[in-house]
């Protein structure tokens, strides 16, 4: 049977749930972070069964290893190219404000100044999905890490550019899986929510 490639966003953090770009910052999950985290062990046995994977890779990040933790995974290894986008000078900013001086703002069509572009995004990326394909043969691979990221490594999973990340959300705490289907790339379950019990103050995908 051909291995999955599951990725899990971090639970909801203050800075998500009100849109604030996260990258660098290291923060915390709120309380109903943490119970998305512990449920979306639940969503990881639902999809995948109860058999241990063939890696865990984490961002860096304490709200990817404390979601990691949460959801019952091992870790195997934390890396920074599984690290949020780095927004530069838009850190902690939301959309909003940034339009208030760039009309039109976006991470996928505009620079973040001081941080990355989707290009640079896309080759971390990339080196991930080498790792990844190098494991799959041995069993699955669970990434926990961040919504812009995670978006992009689902982008360049199906050979797609990084800008096309746009058209993909990841919630907090959501499971997406990746596989392929005679040699061909495919999106199996993409945002997968965690079934809590209460409810996050809002979604919270800047």
């Amino acid at each position: 049977m051909a291995h999955v490639l599951y990725l899990l966003r971090h639970g909801e953090t203050e800075w998500s749930a009100t849109g604030r770009h996260t990258g660098r910052t290291d923060i915390p999950l709120t309380g109903a972070g943490r119970e998305q985290a512990r449920a979306a062990a639940t969503t990881l046995a639902a999809l995948r069964g109860d058999a241990a994977p063939a890696l865990v890779l984490t961002s860096p990040r304490r709200r990817a290893l404390h979601t990691a933790e949460l959801a019952g995974l091992r870790v195997t290894e934390t890396t920074e190219d599984l690290a949020e986008w780095d927004y530069g000078e838009y850190e902690g900013i939301t959309t909003a404000d940034i339009r208030r001086t760039v009309p039109g703002w976006t991470v996928w069509t505009h620079p973040s100044p001081g941080g990355e572009g989707p290009e640079q995004v896309a080759d971390r990326a990339d080196r991930v999905l080498d790792r990844v394909a190098a494991t799959l043969p041995e069993g699955d691979v669970v990434l926990v890490g961040h919504g812009h990221f995670g978006r992009v490594l689902v982008a360049r999973w199906l050979g797609l550019p990084p800008g096309a990340g746009v058209h993909f959300g990841l919630a907090p705490a959501s499971v997406s899986a990746l596989g392929h289907e005679r040699g061909r790339p495919q999106l199996r379950h993409l945002n997968v929510p965690p079934p809590f019990r209460t409810q996050p103050s809002r979604r919270g995908q800047p």
